[in-house]
């Protein structure tokens, strides 16, 4: 978590997630902001939701899992540890927890539930306003080294880095759609066309959709995008093995060694080809 910034001010997709079966898959936290869709169901070491989060399938937490005010899920929850329900969540399927549950009121579980600790019913502060409320005070106080301590104990154990979608985003296997910048690792295997304000993919990835930005777009190294890579104003740079199954529309284009495209590449201003570090320019 990146302190004296807001934590869900971009798309971040961690290393090694993958879209399995209509499951979005990931082996650390998932972050979700308010008012967002997910028409996947979600797998994860801990799974926190803000208000109005809608979830297309199940969700599978192997820590705790908790769903602010008002949001909704199509399937199962199922809680390795505590779940903590806001007011008026409702879950059409069953809810199994291993630990505590703390639930709030107007709370509807469709098919039962099952809790093998304590059942505390009230209405929990939600959970990203509780945590950002307390950063904010700490950072304003000019505690940085006392906000880096609690992020870090937000984080948990886990040594991978959170997945996080951010506020009023849309993911499912047609589109992510976020008006911030996307950020995705290594090793992911994405369904659905990504739309964001500028998107930058590390090494090794594949993409089963097409990508589209506002400004920069950069394809990391060994990654296959399987459809046409746009932008209205920025860079679109292809790294060395990468390949694009596709067009490539933008304002400037830089191909590395080894780069493919498949479709027609249109540049409305520049065209750089690298090789062994040298580059020539392209009308």
């Amino acid at each position: 978590m990146s302190l004296g910034t807001d934590p869900l001010e971009a798309l971040e997709v961690p290393d090694g997630t993958t879209v399995e079966e209509h499951d979005l898959v990931t082996d650390g936290d998932v972050v979700v902001g308010g008012q967002s869709t997910v028409e996947f169901g979600v797998r994860g070491r801990n799974v926190v939701a803000g208000e109005r989060v809608s979830f297309g399938g199940d969700i599978e937490a192997e820590g705790d899992c908790r769903l602010d005010l008002m949001s909704d899920v199509s399937g199962n929850v199922l809680v390795g540890k505590d779940a903590y329900l806001g007011e008026r969540v409702h879950i059409a399927g069953r809810l199994m927890v291993s630990g505590d549950l703390d639930i709030g009121d107007d709370v509807d579980i469709e098919e039962g539930f099952e809790a093998n600790g304590w059942i505390v019913i009230r209405n929990p502060v939600p959970t990203l306003v509780f945590y950002f409320i307390i950063l904010s005070q700490l950072l304003r106080l000019g505690e940085e080294d006392a906000a880096g301590e609690l992020a870090e104990s937000l984080s948990g154990e886990s040594p991978k880095d959170p997945l996080v979608i951010p506020r009023n985003a849309t993911v499912s296997d047609d589109a992510w759609r976020v008006s911030t910048p996307a950020f995705i690792g290594s090793d992911c295997r994405i369904h659905g066309n990504i739309r964001a304000r500028e998107i930058e993919f590390e090494s090794d990835n594949n993409v089963f959709g097409s990508l589209r930005a506002r400004d920069d777009i950069v394809v990391g190294s060994g990654t296959r995008i399987h459809g046409d890579v746009t932008t209205r104003n920025g860079e679109v740079r292809i790294e060395e093995g990468a390949r694009v199954l596709g067009d490539v529309s933008c304002r400037d284009l830089v191909l590395e060694e080894g780069a493919l495209v498949d479709g027609t590449m249109r540049a409305r201003g520049e065209m750089r080809i690298h090789r062994d570090n040298l580059s020539r320019d392209a009308e």
